[in-house]
């Protein structure tokens, strides 16, 4: 890690030091917000944002996203989180407090194509990506060293459908050994098998280089140009066992005409991937999602 990206880091975690944020998915009723408000005023907190979300006030879903301050922060949060659960309960709440200074440790695999990854690590060297990188993993030696270059943990791990359980079970030493939070999948192209992705439910976000619902699957650029598409598009989603159809996080098009062949629409493509997938990672990283069934709620 240079030190321009340590600074960074460190700035950011020394300016938030005493910020939190809080997200709440429960049933919506009277009350929820005059409770929480109340209840982070005892400790002194300062709310900062708060954006709020109801899928029918009348029986439906309600979701909230709080950002706040409290003065001693870092001395308080373990008192804080322990003293909200009985809120909780009453409400019903599936719930998630996170200090902004702790980072969360990423994980990023790829497979040949960089650009993706180079999106990330660029993102990252500006300071505009807060994560600890923690370590690349990949079924080939080809970036290795742009990523080793930053000094960033790089590890090969050979990869196929007769040895992915073994390559697996390595993935998962690794990622337990870096304490990873979230694994970003940057054209990392091998499938995941089901007790891998359940173990690391909502923490997987994958790039797939087609607007989904079109195209799901293997080649969608050589299928979108044999069927004359106008536009294709990139779509960033959470990794689960229905290949393709996880929960989307961000999508994103581009326009093309008939003198645009199959390659053609790969470099078009590739510039919507990055920016997709880097946009669904920082706001995985910055607490704005919240799952409900297959779908996803993005707080701005």
């Amino acid at each position: 890690m240079t030190s321009y990206v340590e600074d960074k880091l460190h700035n950011y975690k020394e300016k938030h030091k005493d910020r939190a944020r809080l997200l709440i998915h429960c049933p919506d009723q009277p009350g929820i917000i005059s409770r929480v408000s109340d209840f982070l005023y005892t400790y002194g907190a300062n709310i900062v944002a708060s954006h709020q979300y109801s899928t029918d006030p009348e029986g439906g879903e309600f979701f909230i996203r709080i950002e706040f301050d409290c003065p001693g922060l870092e001395t308080k949060f373990s008192q804080i989180e322990a003293d909200f659960q009985p809120v909780a309960a009453d409400f019903q709440m599936n719930w998630k407090m996170a200090a902004v200074s702790e980072l969360k440790n990423v994980a990023i695999f790829v497979s040949k194509q960089p650009h993706c990854l180079l999106e990330l690590l660029w993102e990252w060297q500006s300071g505009d990506l807060m994560a600890n990188l923690a370590l690349v993993i990949s079924n080939h030696e080809d970036t290795r060293e742009m990523v080793e270059s930053l000094g960033i943990p790089f590890y090969h791990v050979p990869s196929n459908k007769e040895m992915r359980k073994e390559a697996e079970q390595r993935h998962k030493e690794l990622l337990e050994e870096y304490e990873v939070d979230l694994i970003v999948l940057a054209r990392y192209m091998q499938i995941l098998t089901p007790e891998f992705v359940e173990s690391y439910r909502n923490r997987i976000i994958n790039i797939h280089h087609s607007f989904l619902p079109a195209f799901v699957g293997a080649r969608p650029y050589e299928r979108a140009y044999e069927r004359g598409v106008k536009m294709i598009g990139a779509t960033s989603h959470y990794v689960t066992n229905d290949l393709d159809e996880g929960p989307i996080i961000e999508q994103d098009i581009g326009r093309v005409d008939h003198r645009d062949h199959a390659e053609d629409m790969k470099k078009i493509g590739q510039t919507i991937e990055r920016s997709v997938l880097a946009r669904a990672v920082k706001w995985h990283l910055a607490d704005r999602i919240l799952v409900h069934q297959n779908k996803t709620i993005v707080f701005s």
